[in-house]
């Protein structure tokens, strides 16, 4: 176990002065249980319990330091502190005394307090002891009942510190899993990206759902679904090996503002619907942004085709338009759904999936990565034509004849655009 005095949470470490800090102030929650631990963090995320004037301390080294401020409760006087390296949270102390206010919290690990100013760890529920068994217990039913996004936060949690839920603890949130329906959906759909954002959440997120936690919001999932996420994750290591660039892209976030990486979209994506219109729906109501569910349903939508062995490359020039980088969580997501995670270096679909990739990871290659030759205003001066969405088709046109190796200079481009338009098809 981790000496707490000596960890990344000593004062010293702090983004601010221990001094602005009232007496008492405790640090409590999952700071101090990682500190604990010996878990470090690059970003620091610190929550304060103090007696009294929870906001006013909070505002008043936000001044001190000219950072961010913001007021999470004014009814219940909580407060964030926003540093470049460091969040801050301080909050006023529920009950009358500090071991009312742990009472209060979800598991034993999270209710052990520290205090910087004595040095002092407060422990009332024996988390420490849990800690040291790896064991993640419920303080009591009606805390989880309270809040029962915290049924849900059990799987992750136990994920994330690799701990076993405690029987009775799983046994309780089962019976209360029903309660789980009453949680905004915003705030469900943070927790299962948690889950889905590391391989250890795998197993637990089908321990959710065996548990009745998931099943409200993933209607159409099975225990297939499951098994699925687990060959996704099998199927992101084969990539990593293989194929390195697609493997560093499927850890990318699709949006910089959007932290789902492009494998957890292929997580996702095995626990809706497979009708891409039916998941979309599914999607919305747990209120995914409009770039995570475009991405689950290009996914879904470019399976059939990813499987196709014998694509023209006019085929491919569309698939990889439509694809984008959504390529690489297709491509786990198809060898996931083909089963080859047992022999995958020897199956025969490996054949259709290795020149797409090849294509893809190649940025000279004109099909998946098209060099525009010719723009559409050189095309409507060239050949006298207004502006019209027949412009678009032309210049597709010129980017397939191009990757098909038909032409390659402006001047060709330009006869063969003219060549179109005394086409009687694209006349009509």
């Amino acid at each position: 176990m981790q000496n707490i005095f000596s960890s990344t949470l000593a004062p010293e470490n702090w983004p601010f002065d221990l001094a602005l800090l009232p007496q008492p102030a405790y640090m409590v929650g999952g700071a101090v249980r990682d500190a604990l631990l010996g878990r470090s963090r690059e970003y620091l995320d610190l929550d304060f319990v103090i007696p009294t004037d929870a906001v006013k301390v909070a505002r008043a080294i936000a001044q001190h330091y000219q950072a961010g401020f913001v007021l999470l409760d004014p009814q219940r006087q909580i407060a964030r502190v926003v540093f470049p390296n460091a969040t801050v949270d301080i909050a006023q102390q529920e009950g009358e005394s500090l071991e009312t206010d742990l009472h209060r919290r979800d598991f034993t690990v999270n209710a052990i307090a520290y205090n910087p100013h004595t040095q002092e760890i407060i422990d009332p529920l024996q988390g420490l002891a849990d800690l040291e068994k790896c064991v993640l217990r419920m303080i009591s039913p009606a805390n989880l009942e309270d809040d029962p996004l915290r049924l849900l936060r059990g799987y992750r949690q136990s994920a994330q510190l690799g701990f076993t839920i405690e029987p009775t603890t799983q046994q309780t949130i089962r019976s209360l899993s029903a309660y789980i329906t009453t949680v905004a959906a915003e705030r469900v759909r943070v927790e299962i990206g948690y889950l889905l954002a590391i391989p250890q959440g795998t197993a637990a997120i089908a321990t959710a759902w065996d548990d009745g936690v998931l099943a409200p919001f993933f209607k159409n999932a099975t225990g297939e679904s499951f098994l699925k996420i687990a060959a996704v994750d099998t199927a992101a290591a084969f990539i990593a090996k293989n194929w390195q660039p697609l493997g560093v892209e499927l850890q990318d976030y699709i949006r910089d503002t959007i932290k789902t990486t492009r494998l957890g979209i292929a997580k996702l994506a095995c626990l809706v619907h497979p009708d891409p219109e039916a998941a979309e729906i599914e999607l919305i109501q747990l209120t995914y942004s409009r770039a995570e569910i475009q991405a689950v349903t290009t996914a879904i939508r470019l399976l059939p085709r990813l499987k196709l062995a014998n694509m023209t490359l006019k085929e491919q020039y569309f698939f990889f338009q439509e694809a984008g980088t959504v390529f690489s969580t297709a491509v786990a997501l198809a060898l996931a759904c083909d089963n080859l995670v047992e022999a995958m270096s020897g199956d025969k679909s490996l054949c259709v999936y290795a020149p797409l990739i090849g294509r893809y990871l190649n940025p000279d290659d004109l099909v998946a990565h098209p060099a525009q030759i010719v723009s559409g205003k050189e095309i409507i001066i060239a050949l006298n034509l207004s502006p019209s969405p027949l412009i678009g088709k032309i210049l597709t046109e010129i980017a397939i004849a191009q990757a098909e190796g038909k032409i390659s200079t402006p001047k060709e481009a330009i006869a063969f655009a003219a060549s179109l338009l005394d086409s009687p098809s694209e006349n009509q």
